[in-house]
């Protein structure tokens, strides 16, 4: 991935203390991302951060386009480009545009390969994927429906498991 201030984001990183978040999200423009993201931004990046848990919200489109939804709406979490959707096919969440759509899409405008700077008629689906310390996916929630988007609870609820499992136990008295 790449960040939008400029850098890569690797995945050994994210996960070196313990989960991370992440969230797919179609591009800077679409408003249900502009939506979800600053929900997202409210309602799990100050939770996720005490907890020590990296957000980050990922979309294909190019940084160079990407870095406006972080500005417009002032985001701390971090925003990265999936370059080539290559995160996105390796997770299985990606669809393309049928014909009817690419249509559609021309006859408003330019297509969404143009939109995204990526040349293509692939997006992800919506979705927000755990990633454990182990690299394993622990959660994982995906919309075919680009408006209908994860809540917050049960997502903090199974970083908070997750979290839980991971604890040492707590160390017993020796009498």
């Amino acid at each position: 991935m790449l960040k939008v201030e400029g850098g890569r984001l690797t995945l050994d990183p994210l996960v070196a203390d313990g989960p991370a978040v992440l969230v797919f999200f179609r591009f800077a423009g679409c408003p249900a991302c502009n939506i979800a993201i600053p929900y997202y931004q409210r309602n799990l990046q100050p939770t996720l951060h005490d907890w020590g848990v990296p957000l980050v919200a990922v979309s294909p489109q190019v940084p160079e386009r990407l870095g406006e939804i972080k500005s417009r709406h002032g985001l701390t979490l971090e925003v990265a480009s999936d370059k080539d959707n290559a995160l996105g096919r390796r997770f299985g969440i990606l669809y393309e545009f049928d014909e009817p759509s690419r249509q559609a899409s021309l006859a408003n405008g330019p297509g969404i390969g143009a939109v995204t700077g990526t040349g293509t008629w692939e997006l992800p689906q919506p979705a927000v994927i755990v990633i454990g310390r182990d690299r394993h996916v622990h959660f994982a929630e995906v919309s075919p429906d680009w408006l209908v988007r994860t809540e917050a609870d049960p997502l903090l609820e199974a970083v908070r498991t997750l979290l839980e499992a991971a604890a040492p136990p707590a160390v017993r008295a020796v009498r």
